[in-house]
């Protein structure tokens, strides 16, 4: 069997993947983004690791002998699937390898941003508190997350893991199901409006769908309180980003953390790009999933999709 590795780095240069050695002769690339550059090297595959690479009726359709995608992450949005149904080719996901990790990063950036720790650690670093003649300052307000409402788009494993962090620090936890269907009674389930109004801190682990495009646009945002704080870990495209740059800078919320873009890496023109007040806005480079630990989970995840889909078994099956 050959194996194509499109994107190495995906996983990082420090996680070991010889285990796919194990199963075939594997030709592996760094990195690749087109569709030209993905139909020239999968020509001769039978089986496809990628992770954001263009996996589609053009760059799949003079590759006749590829019958297995193993994606190196969660989504699979990259991927064709009616494509790969009507031509039966298996798709098969990484589930819930990072769930530690997207949460851990959720609390990251709402502690950094309501402790507005990056003031206070500049504050000392700058030689300001050498020079005062008082053992503390705060001259920036900060807030605790007891008795704060922490509200949540999208309880799947990230946004239930989520939610009990959020209550271990004494937060009301409220929900809200784009679908309807992810509603187990532990946490209360209210309607967006309720949603928007009454979190204190919003956080969003919702997939990219029709129903969650834009979810927070301009509307959205006027609807919450000027003290709130929102959190996006799930998708760029979930939140407007002139709605949320337009919202920072006036005062309609008071800050936002952001693992994830509309369009990554960031675009030039991005307006969140002007913004440089790390008590508003924090943007971290899409890495809340990417702990050392995480990595590795997904790299034997990916091995053991592929293993099991060699032996005729079906394993975290999209297709």
């Amino acid at each position: 069997m050959k194996i194509v590795m499109l994107e190495r780095l995906s996983v990082g240069s420090d996680i070991d993947v010889s285990c796919f050695d194990e199963l075939g002769e594997v030709v592996a690339y760094d990195n690749t983004v087109s569709v030209e550059e993905v139909a020239e090297r999968i020509a001769d595959a039978d089986a496809v690791i990628s992770n954001k690479a263009p996996m589609n009726c053009v760059s799949m359709k003079d590759a006749p002998n590829v019958k297995f995608i193993g994606e190196f992450a969660t989504g699979f949005d990259n991927v064709d699937i009616e494509y790969c149904r009507a031509h039966g080719i298996r798709v098969a996901n990484v589930r819930d390898y990072s769930t530690a990790m997207v949460a851990q990063h959720t609390f990251t950036l709402a502690l950094a941003l309501s402790q507005k720790l990056v003031h206070y650690d500049n504050y000392v670093k700058s030689g300001e508190y050498a020079s005062q003649a008082r053992f503390s300052n705060f001259d920036v307000p900060f807030c605790e997350l007891d008795g704060k409402t922490w509200g949540i788009v999208g309880l799947g494993n990230i946004g239930k893991k989520v939610a009990a962090i959020a209550a271990s620090f004494g937060c009301r936890v409220i929900t809200h199901s784009l679908t309807g269907s992810k509603h187990d009674g532990t946490y209360e389930q209210v309607d967006k409006d309720t949603l928007f109004a009454e979190s204190d801190f919003l956080s969003l682990h919702c997939p990219l769908s029709d129903l969650s495009r834009d979810l927070i646009d301009a509307q959205a945002l006027k609807k919450m309180k000027k003290s709130a704080i929102l959190i996006n870990v799930a998708r760029g495209p979930v939140v407007n980003t002139q709605a949320l740059y337009d919202a920072l800078v006036s005062g309609e919320i008071a800050g936002a953390g952001l693992d994830v873009l509309e369009k990554e890496p960031i675009a030039k023109d991005n307006p969140l790009g002007q913004i440089k007040d790390s008590n508003k806005l924090i943007i971290t480079p899409h890495l809340a999933w990417a702990s050392v630990e995480a990595r590795e989970r997904c790299v034997h995840e990916t091995y053991l999709n592929l293993k099991a889909f060699m032996n005729g078994e079906e394993r975290n099956a999209v297709v």
